[in-house]
Formats: structure tokens, C-alpha cells, sequence
């Protein structure tokens, strides 16, 4: 009677081996990672003359629901971009420029081809953050995930002066919300745009749903660069529209007694979003609440730095609007 084996309770180590070969030429490589056998160190010494009081960063995130999406589909590259921006984009909300990102993969098989193109998606996104991959691991589940399945979930770190830090905790009445337009849907709110569609709906706006997330590292870098708008301190406070949305990520950053008054008409609303609207019968608060509606960033600054803010932007291909302001309320979020 033969021997059992860890193969024969459907773990391939190597099968994960090869898949891990594959991809050495998208995991950043330097002297230290050579000698590195478990933990991904990162040299920091580079950026000690940089900042003189030194912050990290840090968040992890995954992708959600989407993923069942992108693999009834089979289109896995995008959820790799996917998981880079739902983890930069909320680094770059405190002012930090991300590091390196780590990535965990768990899978009912691992099947070489198929999360290869994910991580290749990772790459991707990361070469839009200036952000290293500096490691990460692969679990084969079976009994956990059926074989087809798998999920992921990023973790990143960044870094920040501390007094560079952007808070929120100087936002004033006055101050103006600019939006940043958004791809679609990124990655919030897939279960219930799955629930409202249907198994139809999703097949007919499968590539509309499968939109990667937009990543605002670069666009906003350029703002917090620019010298007049450091002086003027202009960039007050920076919310990534994420699960949540409007009345829930937006606020986070708003001191107490502060609220904002966002006008609904100033933006286009992608039409994504009407549909998934009106094929769930969903109330318009709801969807205010869970999707992005269109702006996958909102920046409260300096009502002086509008026109500069926008500009910059526009440079960096990132188009917005000026979508409210702040005012004093004990009322966080008012859509009008």
C-alpha cells in the first residue's frame, strides 16, 4: 500500500515552486534580498538624509467579491492592480509615498498560469506607485477553496515626515472638496452590484465591472510636491472612497463640528452605476453609501488653491472637480 503523501491531499509544492520561479524577475532584488530566506527586509539608509523625522505607513487590504467576477471570467490581471491600489491609495491619503507591498495568494490549486497573470497585475500597479515587491506567499487550500478559486489580500508600507503628515486636523469652514474621477467601481461594493445585476448582468458588464482601481499615488505625489502649495499648507486632508463611501470614508478625515455639503450634479456619474441602480431598485443614499459614484479620491483644500490644485491634476491626467465644501455642522455628510 503506497505511502500518503502531501501531493495526494492536493498540495503541489512543486507546482507552487515553479510558480514561484516564474515570477523572480517582477520581486525586487537587491544585496539584502539575496540573504534573505524568510523575512523581505528593505533598505531604509537611502532615505535617512530624506526626512528628518521618519514615519511609516502602513495598510493591508484585499479585493473582495470582485473576484469572483474576474475569475468566472478569467481575467486575472486586473485584480492584481486591483490589490496594489486599494492598499497605495490609502497610504498616500496620510501623505506617504509608498515602499514596498507584499502580496499573500490563497488558492484551491495553484495553477502557475492563472496567478502568474495576477501578479503580473501587481507589478503593474506597483510600476504606477514607484512601490518595490519585496515578497509574499502562496497557500494551496484545498477543502478551504474549490480549485478554480482564490483570494487575495496586499500589505504596504510607505513613508512620511511627521510633520508632513496630511491629518485633516486643520480643515476649516470654507475649505473647498475636490473629487478625482474614478475607474468604475474599484473594488467596493461587488456584492451588491452582483446582487443587483444578476448572473446576466454580470456577463454583460463584465469588462465594465472588471475596470482596474485607479491609483492616485503619482497624481497626488505631484500636488504634495509642488512648493506654493506646501507653503500655503493647501492639501488639508485626503479621503480614499473606498466600502463606506461618502457618508462613512469621506467624513473620517473631518475634525468634530466639522461636516461637508457635496453637490451631487457637479461630477457625471458613470453610467455603471445608474445601472446597477436601477436594475437593483437600490435608494440613491444606499448606493451614496456604498459606491464610489464615480470619485475614487476627494482632497479638502485651501479654497485659494482650487484652480492650482486642478491644474496639477490635469497634468498628471487625472481629471476633477470641485464637488462642496466644509462647513461648521455636527451633520458629517450632506448631499444636496
Amino acid at each position: 500500500m503506497a505511502k500518503l503523501t502531501y501531493k495526494d491531499s492536493g498540495v503541489d509544492i512543486g507546482k507552487a515552486d515553479v510558480f514561484v520561479k516564474s515570477i523572480k524577475g517582477l520581486v525586487a532584488a537587491d544585496a539584502l534580498s539575496k540573504v534573505a530566506a524568510f523575512g523581505c527586509p528593505f533598505d531604509l539608509t537611502s532615505f535617512a538624509k530624506k526626512y528628518k523625522n521618519p514615519v511609516l505607513v502602513s495598510s493591508t487590504d484585499g479585493v473582495g467579491t470582485k473576484l469572483k467576477i474576474a475569475q468566472a471570467a478569467g481575467s486575472h490581471h486586473n485584480v492584481g492592480i486591483d490589490l496594489v491600489g486599494m492598499n497605495v491609495n490609502d497610504v498616500i491619503c496620510l501623505g506617504a509615498q509608498p515602499l514596498f507591498f507584499l502580496d499573500y495568494v490563497a488558492c484551491g490549486k495553484v495553477k502557475p498560469e492563472v496567478l502568474k497573470e495576477v501578479v503580473q497585475g501587481i507589478h503593474a500597479g506597483l510600476q504606477q506607485s514607484n512601490c518595490a515587491l519585496i515578497g509574499g506567499e502562496t497557500a494551496e487550500m484545498p477543502g478551504m477553496y474549490a480549485q478554480d478559486e482564490y483570494d487575495l489580500a496586499g500589505f504596504c508600507v510607505g513613508i512620511v515626515d511627521k510633520n508632513k503628515m496630511i491629518t485633516g486636523r486643520h480643515i476649516a469652514a470654507g475649505d473647498s472638496i475636490i473629487g478625482l474621477e474614478s475607474n468604475g467601481l474599484h473594488s467596493n461594493g461587488f456584492s451588491l452590484a452582483r446582487r443587483a445585476l444578476g448572473d446576466k448582468g454580470i456577463r454583460e458588464y463584465s469588462k465594465e465591472l472588471l475596470k482596474p482601481t485607479r491609483i492616485y499615488v503619482k497624481p497626488i505625489s505631484n500636488l504634495l510636491l509642488a512648493r506654493k502649495l506646501m507653503s500655503l499648507k493647501a492639501i488639508k486632508g485626503i479621503a480614499h472612497i473606498t466600502g463606506g463611501a461618502f457618508y462613512n470614508k469621506a467624513t473620517k478625515i473631518l475634525p468634530s463640528g466639522y461636516g461637508m455639503v457635496v453637490k451631487k450634479k457637479s461630477w457625471p456619474v458613470p453610467d455603471i452605476f445608474k445601472i446597477i441602480a436601477q436594475r437593483g431598485d437600490i435608494e440613491e443614499k444606499e448606493m451614496y453609501s456604498v459606491f464610489n459614484m464615480g470619485l475614487g479620491m476627494m482632497l479638502v483644500v485651501d479654497s485659494r488653491s482650487i484652480k492650482m490644485v486642478i491644474e496639477k491634476l490635469a497634468q498628471a491626467k487625472c481629471k476633477a472637480w470641485v464637488i462642496g465644501e466644509i462647513v461648521k455642522s455636527n451633520t458629517r455628510m450632506k448631499i444636496e
